[in-house]
């Protein structure tokens, strides 16, 4: 024992000889924003290494407001910037999506009614030079390709583009305008009588997106709806409320909040909308959100329609949005969500940041994701709607109709060569040796007649052995078909946009499936 003691001693001793120990005086009356002001000058006078403490701060800020809950949170002005460009529905640039394929940037879309569609950009398309400043090669990163190609609308930008059918570089000088991002991913009639809508986010231009689409199918002779919104994260309650009024009669709430200082707020369904006696099918999964739950809940607990899919990602917490002068900006938890039958939205988070980021992971792992059963509601969550169903509270909108995940949906396994860029490159190649044939043969019966021969997949996984995958380890009857699907599917996009992808990977989809099904009942 006085061996152990001395030790202690002596230990203590030495870490202690490393420490100056100063104080910095506080008076007892001394706030919180006075100590942080007070150790970031200490910080920065008397540590070590250099510091800023401007990075200081906002790590600060970061850490403060997810302390809270996971969804209040600190914004850099860049941040800032991006997140703005989804929620206004429009940006400033030229229009196009891109990837980096083979050190190259490489054109793989074309914003309708953008500048680039107007200047003659061609999907496959290679950007080699911007204003003379070299776009090719390993170190390219995002911000420098943006800052050369977006800019203020009205602002020239010269490439030089290399193009599969020509044999030299040519130049096109585009002037800069306002680009429109879509939040309808696509629309089109499934058979004579169904519609199908994908809203992929909720901006301030969705609203009247979705009416225009939606007053497009009925012109084309739409009785009943199946409205997409897997993957769907939310946006702006504003236009969940405006779409939720479009289905529900007039009186019908669609979600109310309750907070410490603004109380409860309601929202009610107040006009006549035209898809009020339209039945309607709403799709979701693991990664509907927010603005997305909204929906969801009111059309279920009103008795509206029938909700397909698995449980939504449960995020039922209203942030106020705060600008601060250097263009930073913070979100803060004030209020969270509830259903019109009092279900609380909001998934708990008393584990942890780390725990409610792993939260899907978790269920994939308990099963959820295959099998209804694996998930285990209390009792004191049940609510009843005014139909007599019963709908269950603890986080996220349970469907009526539950649909397991596809895994064999999930390209990035040990089955082969089953990445993205593999499936862009190869059918950006086949469109540019087939494009005339294909524009000539149409949509309708590329998705009828077109068939993936045994050749062409091979020389996918060519393709993608050449690019440093590793041959497949099996290719199965039904991992085949996957892999088809996904060749077509990158097809149809390259020669007919986002709306040629949707048609055909929806093709065999057990949610539509499910959704005719209810329609014939």
């Amino acid at each position: 024992m006085p061996f152990l003691l001395g030790l202690v001693l002596a230990v203590g001793i030495l870490l202690g000889a490393g420490i100056n120990k100063k104080s910095i005086a506080f008076g007892s009356e001394q706030n919180a924003m006075q100590k942080i002001k007070a150790v970031l000058g200490y910080v920065k006078d008397n540590y070590v290494d250099s510091v800023n403490p401007e990075k200081l701060l906002e790590l600060t800020l970061v850490d403060l407001l997810q302390h809270l809950d996971p969804h209040s949170d600190y914004f850099t002005s860049e941040q800032v910037k991006k997140m703005s460009v989804q929620m206004k529905g429009s940006f400033e640039g030229i229009g196009i999506e891109y990837n980096f394929l083979r050190d190259t940037l490489v054109v793989l879309a074309i914003v309708p009614g953008g500048p680039s569609e107007k200047s003659g950009i061609e999907v496959g398309d290679r950007i080699v030079f911007a204003n003379g400043k070299l776009i090719v090669g390993k170190k390219l990163d995002e911000k420098f390709v943006q800052e050369n190609l977006r800019g203020e609308k009205g602002t020239k930008v010269s490439l030089k583009i290399k193009r599969a059918s020509k044999f030299d570089m040519f130049d096109i000088s585009i002037t800069r305008g306002s680009v429109p991002v879509s939040s309808v991913d696509g629309a089109y009639m499934l058979n004579a009588e169904v519609g199908y809508l994908k809203l992929a986010v909720f901006s301030e231009n969705s609203f009247d997106e979705f009416k225009k689409a939606s007053q497009a199918l009925l012109r084309l002779g739409m009785k009943k709806i199946v409205l997409d919104l897997r993957g769907n994260g939310g946006g702006y309650l504003a236009a969940a409320i405006s779409i939720a009024d479009e289905f529900l009669s007039d009186g019908n709430m669609i979600v109310y909040t309750e907070g410490r200082q603004e109380g409860i707020q309601k929202s009610f369904a107040t006009q006549q909308g035209i898809l009020e006696s339209i039945p309607i099918v709403v799709l979701v999964d693991e990664s509907s959100a927010s603005a997305s739950e909204i929906i969801a809940g009111a059309i279920q607990d009103n008795d509206r329609g029938t909700i397909v899919g698995r449980r939504t990602f449960g995020k039922g917490l209203v942030q106020e949005e705060k600008k601060l002068a250097d263009g930073s900006a913070f979100r803060l938890t004030i209020a969270r969500y509830y259903t019109p039958v009092g279900r609380c939205i909001q998934k708990p988070y008393d584990k942890g940041i780390v725990a409610y980021e792993t939260d899907l992971e978790n269920r994939l792992k308990q099963g959820e994701l295959i099998n209804r059963d694996s998930i285990h509601f209390s009792e004191q969550l049940k609510f009843t709607t005014p139909g007599g169903k019963t709908v269950y509270g603890g986080g996220g909108i349970m469907p009526d109709l539950f649909i397991p995940i596809d895994t064999n949906e999930n390209l990035n396994g040990g089955d082969g060569v089953l990445y993205r860029d593999v499936f862009i490159l190869w059918s950006l190649d086949y469109c540019e040796k087939h494009k005339t044939e294909l524009v000539k043969l149409g949509l309708k019966k590329f998705r009828s007649d077109f068939l993936l021969t045994d050749a062409m997949v091979n020389e996918l996984i060519s393709l993608g052995e050449s690019m440093g995958f590793k041959k497949p380890i099996a290719t199965n009857f039904k991992s085949s078909l996957v892999v088809r699907k996904y060749m077509k599917a990158f097809i149809a996009k390259n020669t007919w946009g986002n709306l040629g992808f949707l048609q055909i990977w929806n093709e065999n989809d057990n949610f539509l499936h499910n959704s005719l099904s209810y329609f014939n009942k």
